[in-house]
């Protein structure tokens, strides 16, 4: 099942006809919001499933381009991020997991705009990736159970202003990932069941149709459970939390101006957002080669030299 937030914060199910607005069926959890309408079915998911799918084969349909999609879950509780998380086409080692926490105040969602903001980075990079929505509380979560705490799935973009590895904007502090508006995502949640296997799905994104990412998550260095694992060892997980799952660098470039950037994800979804950046800067288009040899080769961090003109 696809379920989406759409216009005046409406909850919709997606299916062939359109989108079946099924935001009554959620009334009994009082949500005071789209954020807890969206989080309340994905906590109450055994309850009012078969509601929704009976209520998806007859209820009206509505076209889907003639509507407002929101982000699936415009504030999520938590917004977990994987770092380095990419063999990079079977180039690079696989390192210990890490990780960081990205603002929930980034989420923006399709055709919404990410705004550059008024910081010295050396550039701004899209990355795709790949999002799983947790449905499940727990904590110190075993990865032959990771993926009983899985709702779905989505699509999601990190932004990432790089600040280099030295200097006064803090170098290594991971800030730059956490602007407002740097983490569009969308279109809409696919439940888990709709996926055999998410370790094997094409990625692909593009700037103004030009295709700079293209990569499976078959490439992926810790795999879903394992990052579960990871994250439930430092904190509690509630339904509705996101986990990004990392990108593959080889495929990164500068985000400016002007963008129209589109990521799909196979038998996910597409989004797609605007760039704004009211300091209008430049950087050489198309693939950041630089940094996608630093990253296969281990040499530094992503975009350390990149300067804007």
């Amino acid at each position: 099942m696809k379920l989406l937030l759409f216009n005046d914060e409406r909850f919709g199910v997606l299916t062939d006809r359109g989108i079946v607005d099924a935001t009554d069926a959620l009334a009994r959890f009082s949500p005071r919001s789209g954020e807890e309408t969206m989080e309340a079915a994905i906590a109450n998911w055994d309850e009012v499933k078969g509601e929704l799918e009976a209520g998806a084969q007859s209820g009206d349909a509505i076209p889907l381009d003639s509507v407002r999609l929101l982000p699936p879950l415009p504030r999520p509780p938590k917004v977990m991020c994987m770092g380095a998380n990419y063999k990079e086409n079977g180039t690079r080692p696989i390192s210990p997991r890490w990780g960081f926490l990205k603002n929930p105040e980034a989420v923006i969602g399709p055709d919404g705009t990410l705004v550059l903001p008024k910081f010295d980075a050396n550039i701004f990079h899209h990355e795709a990736e790949l999002v799983v929505v947790i449905g499940k509380s727990g904590k110190d979560i075993d990865r032959a159970n990771a993926l009983d705490h899985v709702f779905g799935y989505t699509v999601g973009v990190d932004g990432s202003a790089r600040e280099g590895t030295t200097g006064s904007n803090g170098g290594g502090t991971r800030l730059g990932k956490n602007f407002d508006t740097f983490a569009p995502l969308g279109p809409w949640i696919v439940t888990k069941d709709e996926l055999d296997d998410p370790h094997d799905l094409a990625v692909r994104l593009s700037v103004d149709g030009e295709l700079r990412g293209d990569f499976n998550t078959d490439d992926m260095a810790h795999q879903i459970p394992e990052s579960i694992e990871f994250f439930a060892s430092f904190m509690t997980f509630r339904p509705g939390d996101l986990l990004f799952t990392g990108t593959n660098h080889q495929g990164l470039g500068a985000m400016q101006d002007g963008d129209y950037i589109e990521v799909e994800i196979e038998k996910v979804g597409k989004l797609g957002f605007h760039v704004s950046d009211p300091l209008k800067r430049k950087w050489e288009r198309g693939v950041d080669k630089a940094t996608a040899r630093a990253v296969r080769e281990n040499a530094g961090a992503p975009g350390a030299s990149a300067r804007p003109s």
